[in-house]
């Protein structure tokens, strides 16, 4: 059942075109964001040691220790270190290439591990060194299979008909995977099979979750074997981490793992809802999607937020109070059940895997390198004056900034990127900025591309730009100055992840 709502709202006496149009929501929530270990379980977290490679058996030379590590964007399967320790690095080379083992033996294990790959990378990672759950960069994919990041690979039997060698994988119900050089997340809850006194196999192995960048891609999978390139060809109780390195480059870290699963954390099948707490979605299907309401975010709440959930999974939080891009997300859209069950607050939450922005001016007028980017602005500086839809949904939002009036527009071609472009009516003045990016840490990495925070996104200017790298009460920030040209006055640029 669809249920439909129309979302009015009046903002600085905004004319009817700008009225949010129909929206469709659904009461089945099936990817929800969930924190490593947000489920109370007993047991304790333990971590496997990178500072050198004595947590593994005899490594291959593929295998190494590093400080940091750089996965090309552009380049196939290329990756680059630095000395140092707290990452386990996979190079393969003319050599020798091996997957490596932990010494480590698990049955039941709740795991959690960062991870990079370069462009076209495949990896894996083998629970008790049998069942493979799929690392591969598939990032922007559409069509999902068993050979996509996050997947329970495949079995394997060539006894079975042509073309169907393969069987039993497991693909995941969304593609949340980052691009190609940044650092993703994976947890994994798996329970080993069982056996009685006799050595009788009498459960099989179970994917209870699998948690990809925050969003759950799979649940309850049933293992009636081990998947294709098992390094062992009977099932047991208990066996080692393996890890692929012989198909491409790999790094991983922050290895954290609980052997304690349960399998009522698994809450994708449930179909019976209690009236007060059945969740209510709101979905992008067809066409874009417009939804304001309070958004909560790390500080603060978002009392003038607009959600903007483009096609091919692909969204945005914009704050209409400042015209700041708040948060970013791949993914389902929203999780509007805290507006619409019982009393409401009128707070909507993104579902997808999200990565936090900033919430400060994305306009300021800056006149010297030590004058400190705004956390607000002056009274009347800023007036919003709502936003247009064109053909096809998308929205331009439109306010006034120190007299002059900005057109402020955001899209996405493919659901790999945002593409914004801000567009001055007029000449520009003088000094007139736009804060891309505020961080702890940021990389320029060369022909318009430079890594936020770790590289947990990018951002990509255009070759004719001339960003301003500089330091900020965070760490850095990254400025882009409006300037007039023949062309007129804009400036774009992509946010990637």
């Amino acid at each position: 059942m669809q249920i439909f709502l129309i979302a009015l709202f009046n903002l600085n006496n905004m004319q009817n075109k700008y009225l949010l149009k129909c929206i469709p929501l659904h009461v089945f929530l099936w990817a929800t964001f969930i924190p490593f270990f947000a489920s109370a379980q007993g047991g304790s977290t333990a971590q496997i040691s990178l500072n050198d490679l004595s947590a593994f058996k005899s490594p291959s030379a593929n295998w190494s220790i590093a400080g940091s590590v750089m996965a090309d964007f552009v380049k196939p399967n290329t990756i680059t270190k630095k000395d140092g320790s707290g990452i386990l690095v996979s190079i393969p080379g003319k050599g020798k290439n091996e997957d490596i083992f932990t010494n480590m033996e698990h049955g039941d294990i709740d795991l959690s591990v960062d991870f990079m790959m370069p462009k076209e990378s495949n990896s894996g990672i083998y629970l008790q060194g049998r069942y493979e759950i799929q690392l591969l960069d598939s990032w922007g994919k559409q069509a999902l299979t068993s050979g996509d990041l996050g997947a329970v690979y495949e079995r394997w039997d060539e006894s079975r008909p042509a073309g169907q060698f393969g069987f039993d994988g497991v693909a995941p119900r969304i593609n949340v995977s980052r691009a190609p050089g940044l650092w993703q997340n994976i947890r994994i809850l798996f329970q080993a099979p069982k056996f009685d006194a006799s050595g009788k196999k009498i459960a099989n192995a179970r994917v209870v979750k699998i948690i990809l960048n925050g969003v759950v891609i799979i649940e309850n999978a049933e293992l009636q074997a081990p998947t294709r390139g098992s390094a062992f060809a009977n099932e047991a109780a208990t066996g080692p981490l393996r890890l692929q390195g012989d198909h491409g480059a790999v790094a991983f870290k922050n290895f954290k793992y609980n052997t304690t699963v349960n399998s009522s954390q698994v809450d994708g099948s449930r179909n019976v809802w209690d009236e007060n707490d059945k969740p209510v979605t709101v979905d992008v299907k067809g066409e874009p999607v417009v939804f304001r309401s309070f958004v909560d975010i790390p500080g603060k709440r978002v009392t003038h937020s607009v959600s903007v959930g483009l096609l091919h999974n692909i969204s945005f939080g914009y704050d209409l109070e400042n015209g700041a891009i708040y948060n970013i997300w791949k993914g389902a859209f929203l999780d509007a059940s805290p507006m619409w069950l019982s009393r409401g607050d009128g707070n909507a939450n993104p579902i997808g895997s999200v990565i936090h922005l900033n919430d400060k001016p994305a306009l300021a007028s800056i006149h010297s390198d030590t004058q400190a980017w705004p956390d607000t602005l002056a009274t009347g500086v800023y007036r919003a004056k709502g936003y247009e839809l064109d053909e096809a949904g998308l929205p331009t939002f439109k306010y006034i900034f120190d007299g002059i009036s900005i057109n402020d527009k955001t899209t996405s071609d493919d659901g790999k990127m945002l593409t914004r472009k801000i567009s001055v009516d007029g000449p520009a003045p003088k000094d007139l900025f736009t804060r891309v990016a505020d961080a702890h840490d940021i990389t320029d990495l060369g022909n318009g591309l430079f890594s936020i925070d770790d590289f947990t996104y990018y951002v990509q200017f255009e070759k004719s730009d001339k960003p301003v790298l500089r330091a900020s009460a965070k760490g850095k920030e990254l400025l882009l100055p409006i300037k007039n040209t023949d062309k007129g006055t804009s400036v774009q640029y992509s946010l990637i992840w």
